[in-house]
C-alpha cells in the first residue's frame, strides 16, 4: 500500500529532523549519541552526556542554564531523545547544598502515573476484558451514582466529582501535617460528600478523586493489586526499571531532594507524604531516563491498538469544559481540539504530555509523535522561586528551539 501524501510528508519531516539533530550533535559533542535508555537491559546507570560544544544539544543546555537562573531553580535534570536516540542528558545545580544533582537521582512523578492507569485501562479494553462505557457500580457498588458513572468518565475526569485538593479543609490539614498518611477512603469521602459540580459526562474538571477511584476499579476488574498491574501492563513492557510505586513516603537512593515555601518558610519537602495524590499503588518515583522513555512510550501509544490510542487522546472531552455556578472557568476548563484532556494525558497542540507538581518537585514529559521527539525535565526550587510548573516551562522552551513549528501550548 502506498502511503498518503500527508503521511509521506510527515515521514520526510521526521527523517529530516532526526538526521539534522544527529548530524549537528555529532559535530558538537565529544562522544556520539547513544541509542535506548541507560539502564535498559545493560545495567548502565542513567548518566549525563559529555558536554557538547555546539549544535542542538548545546542549545538545550543553554535553555536549561538560562531557565535555572531566571526561574530561581535549585536543580534542573533533563533528557531529550529523537526517535529513541539520546540527544542530551544533563543535570544542573544541586540536590542539596554541596551535593550536585545527577541524572540517576529519583524524584516523584505524580500524575504521570495517571497516564499509566489510562494506558492500563485501554490495554484491558484491547484484551476484551472490559468496556470503557461500563458503569463503575459493578466494581464500586458503594460509590454514589456509580450506575451513572463509567470507566471512561473516571479516566477522562468528567464525573462531576469535586476535587478534594481544592477544599479548604483538606488544604489546611495537609499544611498542618504534611507527613500524614491518607487513605483512599478518606480522600474520596471528601469529594463524595460535596455537591456534584455537574451531571456525569456533561462537563470537565480535574478531580484527584476520579483517579483514586479508577485505581480501585482496575484492581477489582483484574483481581490484581494496582502497583503489580501497572508493572505488568505498562511500566514493565516499556522497560521503566527505575519507576516504582511506594506505599510509604520513601524514595529510592540516589534521591533528588526538594524544598518548598508552601508553608511560609523555605523547608525540605522531599519526604512529605504523597499518599493523597492518586490511587494507592500508583504513587511513584522515577528517574530522568525512565521519564524520557515514558514520554515516548506513552505519547506514541506503542502499547495500544490504533483504536485505543485514538481514545487515549480523545475520549470525548473535546467540547466540554464550561463554567457553572459551582465550577468556575478556571476549574471547568474549556476542552478544545488544540488543548484537551485524554484518558490520563494532556493533548497540547501536537504534543502528548503531563506535568506534575508536588511541594517543591516539578516534572514534565512531552512527546511529539510526528517527529518522535521526547522531552523530559525535572526541577527543584530555590527560596526565591515562584510557584508554578517550571519543568513544563523548560519543556516548552526546548520544544520551541528544536521543533519551532510545533510549540507546546498551555492548558486552560
Amino acid at each position: 500500500m502506498t502511503p498518503a501524501p500527508r503521511a509521506r510528508s510527515a515521514a520526510r519531516r521526521r527523517r529530516t529532523l532526526v538526521a539534522a539533530l544527529t548530524a549537528l550533535l555529532a559535530l558538537g559533542a565529544t562522544t556520539p549519541a547513544t541509542g535506548g535508555t541507560p539502564g535498559e537491559g545493560d545495567g548502565r546507570r542513567c548518566s549525563a552526556s559529555r558536554t557538547p560544544g555546539r549544535g542542538p544539544a548545546r542549545e538545550v543546555l543553554r535553555i536549561a542554564e538560562r531557565a535555572a537562573a531566571d526561574l530561581h531553580l535549585k536543580s534542573v535534570i533533563l533528557r531529550v531523545t529523537v526517535d529513541g536516540r539520546e540527544l542530551v542528558t544533563a543535570a544542573l545545580g544541586d540536590s542539596m547544598t554541596g551535593v550536585p544533582a545527577d541524572p540517576a537521582m529519583h524524584f516523584r512523578n505524580g500524575n504521570i502515573a495517571i497516564s499509566y492507569m489510562g494506558a492500563a485501562l485501554l490495554r484491558l479494553v484491547d484484551q476484551g476484558r472490559v468496556d470503557l462505557d461500563a458503569p463503575v457500580a459493578r466494581w464500586l457498588p458503594d460509590l454514589p451514582q456509580g450506575e451513572r458513572i463509567t470507566l471512561r468518565m473516571l479516566a477522562a475526569s468528567t464525573t462531576g466529582l469535586a476535587d478534594y485538593v481544592r477544599l479548604p479543609g483538606f488544604q489546611k490539614a495537609v499544611a498542618a501535617d504534611p507527613f500524614r498518611q491518607w487513605t483512599a477512603k478518606e480522600v474520596v469521602g471528601l469529594s463524595t460528600r460535596e455537591k456534584r459540580w455537574y451531571r456525569p459526562g456533561t462537563n470537565w474538571n480535574y478531580s484527584h478523586a476520579n483517579f483514586v477511584l479508577l485505581g480501585a476499579a482496575l484492581e477489582k476488574i483484574t483481581g490484581t493489586r494496582l502497583d503489580r498491574l501497572l508493572r505488568q501492563e505498562v511500566t514493565g513492557p516499556l522497560g521503566l526499571r527505575e519507576t516504582r510505586n511506594a506505599f510509604t513516603p520513601d524514595i529510592p537512593a540516589p534521591v533528588l531532594h526538594a524544598f518548598t515555601t508552601d508553608r511560609g518558610t523555605y523547608e525540605e519537602s522531599t519526604f512529605w507524604n504523597p499518599s493523597w495524590t492518586t490511587a494507592p499503588g500508583a504513587v511513584q518515583t522515577t528517574d530522568i531516563c525512565d521519564l524520557a522513555r515514558s514520554a515516548a512510550g506513552i505519547g506514541s501509544g506503542e502499547l495500544l491498538s490504533p483504536a485505543s490510542y485514538r481514545q487515549f487522546l480523545d475520549p470525548g472531552t473535546v467540547g466540554l469544559g464550561h463554567a457553572t455556578r459551582d465550577c468556575p472557568a478556571t476549574v471547568c476548563i474549556a476542552q478544545t481540539r488544540k488543548t484537551h484532556y485524554g484518558l490520563g494525558v494532556l493533548v497540547l497542540g501536537d504534543w502528548v504530555a503531563q506535568h506534575p507538581l508536588f511541594f517543591g518537585y516539578s516534572a514534565s514529559q512531552a512527546y511529539l509523535p510526528s517527529e518522535r521527539l521526547a522531552i523530559a525535565v525535572s526541577t527543584t526550587r530555590d527560596p526565591a522561586a515562584a510557584d508554578g510548573h517550571s519543568a513544563h516551562l523548560i519543556a516548552q522552551r526546548i520544544a520551541a528551539a528544536l521543533a519551532p513549528r510545533h510549540p507546546i501550548p498551555d492548558f486552560g
